[in-house]
């Protein structure tokens, strides 16, 4: 039985996934990215510093991701260190960010299809948000039409939280959730100027002079952010896995695992990777690294490829991302997405946070990582290695959240506010240069090539890219299409099972077919 479950609701951008369900279980699957855009040509011929802005527009949830990448990019082909405020202020920027994506993932594109939204029916208390809510679940739920309940109904058939203390406390946290997350935004923007899509990010540092009234405003909004994840985030968290342990061992991605390290500890160019080199450098937050058999090395750029055979361009397969190339294929036989297929050394790999955690974990560089995977783990009778699920996702989330969380008000008070922020920018006349960060949704690449100062070449290898890619030219499938292969549905033609593990991935189509 071949099943589409598109178009896939609660994620970015546009995305279906086609399923073969055999005595109900998923034997074959193909992620579907629906669209093309093109942003790596868009940029050829440009100056420079319109990088940095134009790739925030691949996505409005986490354009801070690419602005970094990007501006590391330009370090490196530069050959300039950004100052030490430069390199704090990218991190505030840029973890705020992530705080805001890791709460509306959860909330707002995952919670509810764990939660049970009809048991707000029986809610007797006087909370104004949650009788509103109530009002339009009951009037859904009598007139069986598709509106006026949404984004709450309708849903899809399946088994939901028992627990109608737990179902009506997780809606109200979803309510709170979007103010908290608004609270992450406003810190972003005290240094990146707006959000979406900054103005404040620079190579070379930040246009944004910091000041104690900056300073303070930022560890206000950021204590409020942690206060949510600690008191509510976390809480929900483990009530929806308690509910629903098998997820621990659902949604198993069948490859290695690759970060690229996030919010780097020095002033030292740990953005300004030579190009083919090791994504170590000075210390990150997050370690970078490569996770394959249970053994973290050191990233090589150089190992990247794209294959196209699958999807609908009719470049050469197999280039390094220094040769990439861009030429549309709409009618290509076999094909069936808009997304390439990276594949580091040959090897599919996941990215995401639970990437980020596992190889971080694996390598021993946070110890505060260490003692969250830890205790959570222990709490729920899995081993680290059980991090690769659904659940797994979503708690890796969370452990990020934490530990990011705490390290911005540690990192506000290592400003300097009479030292420079930026530096006076030189663009040369030629030079190429990787940038590499992670977006909340996994390893982010950037490369770019300056002649005659202006942009030659521009590529992004971007998350979702990888986990959503389509088989490579071996026939390979990608991280997401791996995940759902062999998981068993109870209802092949609504499969909220699959549903379940493509939302732990939390895909951004708009990236992945930039």
């Amino acid at each position: 039985m071949k099943i589409e479950l598109g178009p896939l609701s609660r994620i970015e951008g546009h995305l279906n996934v086609k399923t073969t369900v055999t005595d109900n279980v998923v034997v074959d699957a193909q992620c579907v990215g629906e669209m093309f855009r093109g942003f790596e040509v868009i940029l050829r011929g440009r100056d420079p510093l319109d990088a940095q802005q134009i790739t925030q527009r691949i996505c409005g949830v986490c354009p801070y991701a690419h602005a970094i990448a990007s501006s590391y990019a330009q370090e490196n082909a530069y050959g300039i260190t950004p100052p030490a405020n430069g390199r704090i202020l990218h991190n505030l920027i840029q973890g705020a960010n992530h705080l805001y994506d890791y709460l509306l993932h959860f909330y707002q594109l995952s919670a509810l299809d764990f939660v049970d939204i009809t048991a707000i029916a029986n809610y007797k208390g006087s909370d104004a948000e949650l009788v509103q809510v109530k009002d339009w679940v009951k009037a859904e739920l009598a007139s069986k039409k598709a509106f006026p309940a949404a984004p709450f109904l309708p849903r899809l058939e399946g088994q939901y939280v028992k627990d109608d203390d737990l179902n009506i406390g997780a809606l109200k946290h979803y309510i709170e959730s979007m103010e908290i997350q608004k609270k992450a935004i406003r810190a972003s923007a005290i240094f990146g100027g707006k959000f979406p899509h900054a103005t404040g990010i620079f190579p070379g540092g930040c246009s944004q002079k910091p000041t104690i009234d900056h300073i303070s405003s930022y560890q206000a909004l950021i204590e409020q952010v942690r206060d949510f994840i600690h008191q509510k985030y976390i809480p929900d968290l483990l009530a929806v896995a308690q509910a629903f342990p098998d997820y621990w061992h659902i949604g198993q991605s069948r490859g290695g695992f690759m970060s690229f390290g996030l919010l780097p500890l020095t002033p030292t160019n740990d953005s300004g990777m030579l190009p083919f080199a090791s994504a170590g450098g000075s210390r990150r937050l997050f370690a970078s690294g490569l996770l394959l058999d249970g053994k973290v090395q050191p990233v090589d750029f150089g190992l990247i490829t794209e294959d196209v055979k699958y999807a609908r361009y009719s470049s050469a397969s197999g280039l390094k991302v220094k040769e990439g190339e861009l030429i549309p294929d709409p009618e290509k036989k076999e094909a069936y997405t808009w997304i390439k297929a990276p594949r580091y050394n040959g090897q599919m790999v996941e990215v995401g946070p639970a990437a980020r955690i596992l190889v971080d974990y694996r390598q021993g560089n946070n110890q505060q990582v260490t003692t969250l995977v830890n205790r959570f783990a222990g709490m729920a009778g899995i081993s680290a290695n059980e991090l690769n699920s659904v659940l797994g996702r979503h708690l890796c989330r969370a452990i990020c959240a934490v530990v990011i969380a705490d390290f911005l008000l540690e990192e506000t008070e290592r400003i300097d506010p009479g030292a420079p922020a930026a530096l006076e920018l030189e663009i040369p006349a030629t030079g190429e240069g990787f940038g590499a960060t992670e977006a909340s949704r996994g390893a982010l690449l950037h490369y770019i090539r300056l002649q005659n100062h202006k942009i030659e070449k521009y590529e992004c290898v971007v998350p979702t890219t990888w986990n959503c890619s389509p088989r490579d030219d071996q026939g390979n499938p990608g991280a997401m299409e791996s995940a759902l292969i062999g998981t068993k549905v109870a209802n092949p033609a609504v499969q909220i099972e699959s549903v379940r593990i493509v939302h732990s991935f939390d895909p951004c189509l708009a990236c992945a077919v930039h």
